[in-house]
């Protein structure tokens, strides 16, 4: 299954000024049959630069929980999108609690080395994890939407774990992570207007914020798979498979 058989009445990316990975996942459908509804549950990059316009359409969305996978430095030094959602409930679950090293982050264009440290961020996040699943089973919830900074790695991992135990293929999935690509090269380009002095740690780091190959999440999964079996026996592990009944019904079409 592809992403252009998923459902295609809306648009899966929102055109914001001021953050640049932004899109719903609604439409992906199941191997069962169903499909997530559409403006339920958002994926998102940081509120880098929010305009006026920008903030009139996040309302518009009308998400009342925000699921904040930054670290609480990141959280604390690049603002917050309740400063537009005054009525948003925040709830900081960071999945690391330090970034990778700048001297670091260049391998990070090796798609066996970010599946590696994907599932790295897993495990070290699990406490995140299971709380943001905790979250979603509340349909007072809805519409939510989970971001980091960049919107592909953090924000990712978690996505496939939601996607995977929903029941959407791993293909998909992959296709989803996939589609960061050419939001990251916005952001790189709002990094290097905005950061005009910091040019050359920028050049040396943008094709890691860039890189967004299939290979990464498809070697990720696969780790996943080998540690623990499956998405359902991942969620077991954490003591958390009395959330995926909650979860579909509250993301899936009838």
């Amino acid at each position: 299954m592809s992403i252009a058989s998923s459902d295609t009445s809306f648009e899966r990316h929102l055109p914001f000024d001021g953050c640049f990975n932004f899109r719903d996942l609604g439409g992906y459908r199941t191997r069962d049959g169903h499909a997530l509804r559409s403006r339920r549950l958002f994926r998102a990059d940081g509120p880098h630069a929010l305009t006026d316009a920008d903030g009139a359409m996040l309302r518009a969305l009308s998400v009342t929980t925000i699921l904040d996978l930054r670290t609480n430095d990141e959280a604390a030094e690049r603002g917050h999108y309740a400063a537009v959602l005054p009525e948003v409930v925040t709830y900081p679950l960071p999945m690391t609690d330090v970034l990778p090293e700048i001297d670091e982050l260049p391998t990070w264009t090796d798609p066996e080395v970010v599946a590696t440290r994907y599932l790295e961020m897993l495990d070290a996040g699990h406490e995140a994890i299971c709380e943001a699943l905790a979250i979603l089973t509340d349909p007072e919830a809805f519409p939510a939407m989970m971001h980091c900074s960049a919107g592909k790695d953090r924000t990712g991992i978690l996505s496939a774990i939601i996607l995977g135990i929903l029941g959407v293929s791993d293909e998909v999935i992959v296709e989803d992570y996939a589609l960061s690509g050419p939001a990251m090269v916005r952001f790189v380009d709002h990094l290097q207007r905005t950061y005009p002095d910091f040019k050359d740690r920028l050049v040396r780091i943008a094709p890691a914020l860039i890189a967004s190959d299939p290979a990464a999440m498809r070697g990720f999964i696969g780790r996943l798979r080998s540690e623990y079996g499956s998405f359902e026996h991942y969620v077991a592990d954490l003591g958390m498979t009395s959330a995926v009944p909650y979860l579909r019904a509250n993301l899936l079409s009838v």
